[in-house]
């Protein structure tokens, strides 16, 4: 069995192994990485030998870190990425090039059908409906979409949003509030098979999942990095941040959005929240924007679009696709019976 883990910002860790009797053998661990002195890779193949087969990442990180003597150089990766490798070996995990991706291009819809198609693809990717999909939203009307376990009473001042005519729907994902205007933020959402991340911890698998954009915002001269646990920030601020959601059928949806020109008075007066983020920044004055996707690479919203989709491509064997209208009406009955339901939106008061 092999397993693969690519170190973010880091080198590539392999590790090939036998299962013996409930145990690890043969281990073999390779890689891009430097190690020094270079004698020590025979005390982490021989450290890791013999460890149960389902003992958890920290387990085999710790048998790896005390096997190495103190003057033991690891450069461009981690113990911890030693045992990912090992516990995605053991999972029969899949990579990206093991995989076929459908891209859907930005097409406008209801914002809350945006929210209930999350969940209709998931499902569909983990049954093998639809092989794992990355698809970006676009919206003809406004909306706050806050996270699963947020509180409605806590996170939207009522007044203000029926005062600027923007409902409230709840995602199935977590994280927070996501302040929705046609045309102001960027956001796209990935379905891949829980196979993508085996081994990985919630945390780790938010960066592994993020790497690509990483590399398609450098493409539009951004040169911006991931913050722990789920923001993507650039050295002049927080860009934009993730959330995921992990489904029992099989598969994982991450999505993530990055403010592009976001009328920051109006998202104030509707998103208690953001009053104290923005205090903290010291945006009190009127007619402020968030701004940092237009201002720092001067782009349209589109041809940012554009050019991520074509980042993708260039990384990941892919083709475009589009809804199927078996979809979209699935879609629609999860809006109309789950999505704008006050039970499913109000379910955190």
């Amino acid at each position: 069995m092999r397993g693969e883990y690519k170190v973010p910002g880091g080198k590539l860790v392999a590790v090939d192994l036998e299962e013996v009797d409930g145990r690890l053998a043969g281990v073999s661990v390779s890689g891009d990485f430097f190690l020094e002195p270079d004698e020590a890779l025979g005390d982490i193949n021989a450290a890791l030998t013999g460890m149960p087969v389902d003992a958890g990442v920290e387990q085999l990180a710790g048998a790896v870190t005390g096997a190495l003597a103190d003057d033991v150089s690891l450069i461009g990766f981690t113990a911890e990425s030693i045992g990912i490798a090992i516990r995605r070996a053991l999972g029969k995990a899949t990579g990206w090039d093991d995989h076929h991706f459908d891209v859907i291009p930005a097409r406008v819809l209801d914002p809350a059908l945006h929210v209930a198609l999350d969940e209709v693809i998931a499902h569909e990717v983990a049954s093998g409906e639809r092989p794992p999909t990355l698809r970006f939203w676009d919206w003809d009307s406004p909306l706050v979409v806050i996270g699963s376990f947020q509180s409605v009473r806590n996170e939207v001042d009522p007044e203000g949003a029926q005062r600027h005519g923007i409902d409230v729907v709840r995602r199935v994902s977590g994280g927070g509030a996501m302040f929705m205007e046609p045309g102001n933020t960027i956001t796209y959402s990935l379905a891949v098979p829980t196979s993508l991340v085996e081994g990985l911890s919630f945390e780790r698998s938010y960066s592994f999942l993020d790497e690509w954009v990483i590399e398609a915002l450098a493409d539009i001269g951004v040169d911006a990095h991931f913050v722990p646990l789920n923001d993507i920030a650039s050295d002049r601020g927080k860009i934009g941040g993730a959330a995921q959601k992990r489904f029992a059928s099989g598969a994982v949806l991450h999505h993530v959005t990055m403010a592009y020109d976001i009328d920051a008075d109006k998202m104030l007066e509707v998103l208690r929240i953001g009053r104290e983020k923005m205090s903290d920044k010291g945006t009190k004055s009127a007619n402020k924007r968030v701004d940092p996707m237009r201002s720092q690479t001067g782009m349209t919203r589109d041809a940012i679009l554009e050019s991520f989709a074509a980042s993708f491509a260039r990384r990941y064997r892919s083709s475009g696709s589009d809804y199927r209208p078996d979809e979209l009406a699935a879609a629609q009955r999860l809006v109309d019976e789950k999505f704008a339901t006050p039970e499913w939106t109000h379910r955190v008061p």
